[in-house]
């Protein structure tokens, strides 16, 4: 009875491409601006496809495909070529780069629900250097709300106070501060993810 073997259904790429990816890799290495160009072009489209698809954000995305990219010039000579191919090593960064971008998100998110809280946010007041990009994305989601909900919620953000204590300040009824906040942080959590700074609290 004689065996028959199946043919392998892993496709071998190219001998020309596989040696075309390894001359990118050495541009790379070396530092060629040129070789770099032709890495973006290569698999630029492919890093902005995953980070849209995980993010659910096309702004998002570009902004973690141009991290992507300055990330793996900056860190070019951590690139083992031994360890796999180019385009591992830049789907491995992509990955990293949308977990980080996912974090953020969630730390945003915090913080919003931290400015609608009865009470004090001590570690808001010195916040770590990673939240203050967070922070100035929040703004920018602040400055699109109604003036009424966006004043609540600038002085339980940034000042720390307590609905009852913007009540007193603001001479509003405490039904109606609580109303306010109540309508801003809903409106807040499906704005805070990507936007750019523009201070309206001041």
């Amino acid at each position: 009875m004689k065996t028959r073997t199946r043919p392998t259904t892993t496709p071998v790429p190219p001998v020309e491409e596989t040696r075309y990816e390894e001359e990118l890799a050495q541009g790379l290495l070396k530092a060629d601006e040129d070789a770099f160009a032709a890495i973006y072009r290569r698999w630029g489209s492919l890093v902005h496809t995953l980070a849209a698809r995980s993010l659910g954000d096309t702004h998002e995305a570009e902004d973690v495909t141009q991290q992507v990219f300055v990330g793996a010039w900056r860190g070019r000579h951590g690139f083992r070529p031994e360890r796999g191919t180019l385009g591992a090593w830049l789907v491995g960064i992509t990955r990293r780069k949308i977990v980080d971008a996912l974090s953020a998100r969630t730390r945003r998110l915090s913080l919003v629900e931290s400015a609608g809280q009865d009470v004090t946010p001590a570690r808001l007041v010195q916040p770590a250097p990673d939240e203050v990009l967070d922070r100035v994305l929040v703004v920018e989601a602040l400055s699109r709300l109604p003036q009424a909900q966006r004043e609540v919620l600038c002085l339980a953000f940034y000042e720390d106070l307590t609905q009852a204590q913007i009540a007193e300040r603001t001479g509003v009824p405490l039904g109606t501060v609580k109303s306010h906040a109540r309508r801003g942080l809903h409106r807040l959590r499906t704005a805070v993810g990507p936007g750019t700074a523009r201070d309206t609290c001041v």
